[in-house]
Parts: structure tokens; sequence; C-alpha cells
């Protein structure tokens, strides 16, 4: 009697302890991926058709663009624009695709290399990537390349006004190798700031919450996912030149038939109108918007009236 007794109170305890999470969960929780599932769902792609593989270095710590959903596991974990990007490229050259997570400079390296075939990043046109890599015609996520900004914390967003001319004595952190990098030394090193680099941009960020830096340049769709309690958006915006806006795919620089291929795919893409329904599916998926302020319902299915 005692062991039912005892066994009905331990299922009591599980019951409640589920409703108690069920309680927590915030409204909307299981729909984040819904409008991202149904984006990768629509390309009609199937690995197990092709057998040459397509190598994609690729830098999954810039969410919207690429990031973990550590609730996942393998190569499902890496999810994001850029993601669907390359599946969607990946079936137009009917290759098997295969990411291959490594930091940002290492993701540039690795196509100069040879170890991979593609370098899809969020990656924008510089000259000196012109002169190493052959370059794709661009992609538009958003305002991922098109607006660049400064991050910050709530007890210094004062210091950084949208005139702001004089950065002396302040450090201003930027990921290595990115654009951002460059914005930082052309138009704030100038004005008397140091740059800190760092290879993962989720670690300059909690440099910026604990103080060793004052500021991080990042893409807006980036700083957008960063914002949290401590990390706010500045006033400052960069100034952005036409031929840095949008982004790129890196190739080696024999890859010439290649390039072809990959051009023509997102000629298509862009022909078919899918990079706005693919950015905002990924802005949901990294809680960067609602499904409510983007007009989606739980199924992923954009609401039209």
């Amino acid at each position: 009697m005692k062991k039912i007794i005892a066994l009905a109170l331990a299922l009591v305890m599980v019951i409640s302890s589920i409703a108690i999470f069920a309680a927590c969960k915030k409204p909307g929780e299981d729909s984040l991926s819904a409008a991202y599932d149904k984006a990768m769902a629509a390309i009609g792609y199937d690995a197990s058709k092709y057998t040459e593989t397509l190598v994609v270095a690729m830098s999954p710590d810039f969410a919207p663009m690429e990031f973990y959903d550590t609730a996942k596991s393998g190569d499902d974990a890496i999810v994001g624009f850029d993601v669907i990007l390359a599946t969607f490229v990946a079936k137009e050259l009917g290759m098997k695709l295969k990411i291959d997570p490594m930091s940002f400079d290492a993701s540039m390296a690795a196509v100069a290399s040879g170890n991979a075939d593609l370098a899809i990043s969020g990656f924008s046109w510089t000259a000196e990537r012109a002169e190493t890599f052959l370059i794709s015609d661009y992609y538009v996520a958003g305002e991922n390349e098109t607006e660049q900004i400064l991050i910050t914390t709530k007890d210094k967003a004062a210091q950084f006004a949208a005139n702001k001319s004089d950065f002396s004595g302040l450090k201003i952190g930027a990921q290595g190798g990115s654009l951002q990098q460059l914005l930082v030394e052309e138009q704030l090193v100038t004005k008397g700031a140091a740059i800190e680099l760092y290879e993962n941009i989720n670690v300059a960020a909690t440099a910026l919450a604990t103080g060793e830096i004052d500021a991080l340049a990042v893409a807006y769709g980036n700083g957008e996912a960063l914002v949290n309690d401590t990390i706010v958006l500045s006033d400052y915006y960069f100034e952005v030149e036409e031929k840095y806006k949008n982004n790129v795919i890196l190739l080696n620089k024999e890859d010439a038939e290649l390039l072809e291929a990959v051009n023509a795919a997102l000629a298509k893409a862009m022909a078919a109108d899918l990079y706005d329904g693919w950015y905002e599916a990924c802005q949901i998926y990294a809680e960067v918007k609602t499904i409510d302020e983007l007009g989606y319902d739980d199924e992923g299915n954009k609401i039209t009236e």
C-alpha cells in the first residue's frame, strides 16, 4: 500500500513539474522555428539524391544569419539565413551539403586553401577579399549589411550619440577580418578610438557586457539579436559605401566554373523573391522579432489580408 501511495505521489509530482514547465514557457515558443522549417521544406532538398559534396565553411556566431539551436544536434544544430541559402545553392548545384563550422577568419582561410568550396557567413565585398577570392553576385539579407551600428551597454549609451566625433579613450570591439573591423579602423580609430579584435562575436558581446570594451561594431541585424537586459543598440551608425552593402559568397580563385553555377542559383533565388521570407523566418527563430510583429501564425505561414 505504501508503495502505491509513493508511486501516486511521484506521479503527481511529475505532472506538477510538467505543468510548471509549461507555464514558464514563453507564448509561441514552440513556433519559433515554424517559418524556418517551412522555408527549408519549400526548397525540397533531399541530400540522399546526390553523391558529390559541396563543403561550405561557416561561422555560426552571427544570428540571425547563422547560429546554433542548442535543442538540436549534429548538422541540424546550425541554423539561420545562410544555412537556408547554402541548402538552396546545394539543391541547384545537385550536390550534398556539408557545413563546416569554424571561426570567421578560418572560413576564409578554408576557401583560400581549397579545404572548403564556399564560405557563406554574412560576408560583404571588400577590396582585400576581391584580391584573394572569387566573389559571387550579392544576395540580400534584410538590414544585415546595409546598416552597421555600434552596440553598447545601457550605462554607456549616452556616450555614443549619432554625431559623436571624439572617441578618445574608448575601446571598440570588432570581429577580426570583418567589414566592421574595416569600418572601425577607417571611421573611429581615426577619431581616437582603440580597436579590440575578437575571433568570435559572442565572445566579443561577453567582453562588452563585462566592461572589457566600451562598444562593439556589428551589422544591425546581428545587433538586434545581441540586445538583452545589459546590451543596447546605440545611436551611432557607420557610413557604409554602396559597394559594402548586401552579402556575397567567397570562392577559391580557381573555381570560376563553380562561381558561374553559384551566381545562377543566387539569380534564381532573387527572381523568386525568396530572401525576405528567409530573413524574417530567421529573425523569428533567433527571437530578434516576434511572429506577431512580422505577421506569421504559429504554423509559420505568412498572414495576408
